[in-house]
């Protein structure tokens, strides 16, 4: 056979096989991954996913340093859930009552006899306050070691009352990805939470990926003691720090030592920590979680007693910060769903 006609048929072979219907399409392009798969498509999740492309972008006027990549978050009510009462008050509730009858003093006292007499209104009253003073009495003398062995041992041995779980699952699944989307591209993941310290370092590494030393909270005061030999840190019933409100700000500084350029929250408490972020030099992004769903998880926000959400959503609309509509925004809103 001539070369010319080979050439020729070699030609139409190929071009034959080029055009097969079965022949699978060639892409050079990778497939592209979704890192926030929970988050529905609209303003909020381009919001974030452009902030997080822009300061990371070398070219960008906005671009900021691995190091400067600081991200806050408030946990209850914005990592996990916080109703019907913030979970760790259900805790200090529930050894208040298993060590009342070695506290006769407990009935008439605030607030343990709130505890006792099941009187939420007043309990609620007490606020940080209330909750640290009834952890204070019921876990001083304990070593942090000793503390947040019996925190685990109650998350392992205690449900929800509505959902079934144990707290320690009640988390956000959106919130669950957008921890690693940040950590993806360097962004350091502190909580800075109104809860006790102890308390969420005892389980927030298994839950949310964040080690014990990026957790900024409440505290009581400690002291350090050496007995039989051994060197020991152990809790005192005095409150040392509370981090809520303004405290988050004055936190952030004395923990992190650096202001953070993404802060997230979901209540009035969260408020100072929003207003820091956003008085940086360089660009930042506040994140407020507002509670719209009634039947996935709970609505709620001005008239709420736990995670009250008044002037900072004004605040957010005002300066056009941007509010995370539960309802509207998550398709998911636990792992275990």
């Amino acid at each position: 056979m001539p070369k010319l006609l080979k050439l020729s048929l070699m030609g139409v072979f190929l071009w034959m096989c080029a055009c097969s219907p079965e022949k699978p399409a060639i892409t050079t392009e990778e497939t592209i991954v979704d890192p926030l798969p929970s988050w529905n498509q609209g303003a909020t999740k381009s919001a974030i996913m452009e902030f997080v492309e822009d300061v990371i972008d070398p070219n960008s006027s906005n671009y900021v340093e691995p190091a400067g990549r600081i991200a806050t978050f408030d946990n209850d009510g914005n990592l996990w859930s916080e109703q019907p009462l913030y979970f760790q008050l259900i805790f200090a509730l529930d050894r208040v009552k298993e060590l009342a009858g070695d506290h006769p003093e407990w009935q008439e006292k605030q607030p343990f006899k709130a505890v006792l007499e099941d009187d939420k209104q007043a309990l609620l009253q007490s606020g940080e306050h209330g909750i640290l003073e009834l952890v204070m009495a019921t876990h001083a003398g304990m070593t942090p070691e000793e503390f947040q062995q019996t925190v685990q041992d109650w998350l392992k041995t205690t449900s929800h009352p509505r959902f079934d779980q144990p707290y320690n699952k009640m988390i956000y699944q959106p919130m669950l990805e957008l921890l690693e989307y940040l950590r993806a591209h360097d962004f350091k993941t502190f909580i800075v939470s109104g809860g006790g310290v102890e308390f969420m370092r005892a389980w927030v590494e298994e839950a949310y990926g964040i080690p014990p030393d990026q957790v900024v909270g409440s505290s009581i005061k400690t002291e350090f003691v050496v007995e039989e030999g051994k060197a020991l840190v152990r809790r005192l019933p005095e409150i040392d720090f509370i981090d809520d409100k303004a405290g988050k700000p004055i936190g952030i500084n004395k923990f992190i030592g650096r202001r953070p350029i993404l802060a997230s929250g979901n209540s009035d408490g969260d408020l100072q920590m929003m207003q820091y972020t956003a008085a940086g030099d360089g660009p930042s992004m506040m994140l407020y979680l507002h509670h719209t769903d009634s039947v996935r998880e709970w609505a709620y926000d001005r008239d709420s007693h736990i995670g009250r959400l008044d002037q900072g959503l004004d605040e957010a609309k005002e300066k056009g910060w941007t509010v995370i509509d539960m309802a509207k925004d998550w398709n998911t809103i636990y792992p275990f769903q």
